[in-house]
């Protein structure tokens, strides 16, 4: 992936970034500069992607070095008396709000590269990082002598390897959240120039640039929410009991796996109940099962012709909330059904075996159970319940 996507690229060394800067805000002045395509009134939106084509390759100390030309590009060409250095008291709220701009665009830009690094960096350790937690496992089952140790190491082992099962999901998952960042960023890139074009005319339509402005913030609320559920599911913690709505943490997991769903034709749906009551537990562990399940499904049906259906159910039954995953994929393994909550099994060519277990585990320590059985006509349903009203062990 990293090499057929120019944009997972390694960063460039620190010069090479610096001089990335450079030459894309050469650019942007050439561009807008040019007699043929007359864009002397309009070169806000070359500045700012040259800004965050810096701040991506380079980082941020290249973003703020194409920041700072760029403010000295556009008050120089750009601001009356144009080619002078000279004061421009009228001309400083337009300066001040394409420097603040630059600064927010060249920021967010920076910030999604070192998300995507990181979820790279994630993704090449974490065969290493299995291997060697699967040698540990083994040692500890060798060493009765020691149980009381070997009991309390298991534990945390156990603990480790479920945040390495998490972060193996999510390295899956790199360019479809990728993409979901990007596109809150590019709308707040176009929103930003929006806005300054607005203030730009004579005399500013301030109504207009102020729903411009207001638009930017949300583009941006909305990539922050985007990496902070990413951040919460790679953060190592011990578990938070709470109430939880079961429904929420499926819309928010939804919203991670929306992007990889559509990128194979996926059509998802969901049957929410409304008056569906809260359980008690441990808000990222259920994201994880919720997630393990949706990319299990998602994978049964890459390759497969005909409808691809993934439909997240959820209603109240006796006490208890019960949540089904249903595709349309290859189905459970034939004769092997019993076997896929087994730890270490598994179908996939690069899978570890350790969802499923890990999944099962988590719901039974919230006191609820995880089967699976086949969907009609055709694929996988797994089905899991937690308890409302019995307090959860353990």
């Amino acid at each position: 992936m990293s090499k057929s996507n120019p944009f997972l690229w390694p960063k460039p060394r620190l010069v090479w970034g610096y001089g990335i800067a450079v030459l894309s805000v050469s650019g942007a002045l050439v561009i807008s500069r040019a007699p043929g395509l007359h864009l002397e009134s309009a070169p806000v939106s070359l500045f700012l992607c040259a800004v965050m084509l810096s701040a991506w390759f380079g980082g941020i100390g290249p973003g703020l070095l194409a920041t700072t030309l760029s403010d000295l590009s556009f008050y120089y060409y750009f601001l009356a008396p144009m080619y002078s250095l000279a004061a421009k008291p009228g001309e400083i709220p337009r300066l001040v709000i394409f420097t603040v701009s630059a600064l927010f665009v060249g920021l967010l830009s920076a910030a999604q590269r070192s998300a995507a690094e990181s979820l790279r960096r994630a993704r090449d350790d974490l065969r290493g990082t299995v291997e060697e937690l699967q040698k540990t496992n083994s040692a500890l089952d060798s060493e009765s002598r020691e149980r009381k140790h070997a009991e309390e190491a298991t534990r945390q082992m156990q603990v480790e390897l479920t945040r390495v099962s998490r972060v193996t999901t999510m390295g899956e998952l790199t360019a479809s959240l990728a993409h979901e960042v990007n596109q809150p960023i590019a709308a707040a890139v176009t929103d930003a120039s929006t806005c300054l074009r607005w203030l730009m005319r004579e005399p500013p339509d301030l109504t207009e640039a102020r729903e411009a402005a207001s638009r930017v913030a949300k583009d941006a609320t909305r990539a922050a929410e985007i990496v902070s559920r990413v951040r919460q599911l790679f953060k190592k913690s011990t578990p938070q009991r709470e109430l939880i709505n079961v429904n929420e943490v499926v819309r928010e997991m939804i919203a991670l796996v929306r992007s990889e769903a559509t990128r194979y034709d996926i059509l998802l749906e969901t049957d929410l109940a409304t008056d569906i009551p809260q359980v008690t537990g441990d808000r990222v562990q259920l994201q994880q099962v919720l997630m393990n399940l949706l990319m299990n499904s998602i994978d049964a049906m890459k390759n497969i012709d005909g409808m691809r259906r993934l439909m997240i159910k959820s209603r109240p039954e006796n006490e208890r909330v019960f949540v089904s995953v249903n595709d349309t994929g290859v189905g459970l393994p034939p004769d092997q059904a019993d076997r896929i909550f087994t730890a270490f099994f598994t179908t996939k060519l690069h899978g570890t075996g350790m969802g499923l277990r890990i999944s099962r585990s988590i719901i039974e320590s919230h006191g609820g159970s995880l089967w699976a059985e086949k969907n009609s006509p055709r694929g996988a349903s797994f089905c899991f319940t937690l308890p409302t009203k019995i307090e959860a062990h353990e």
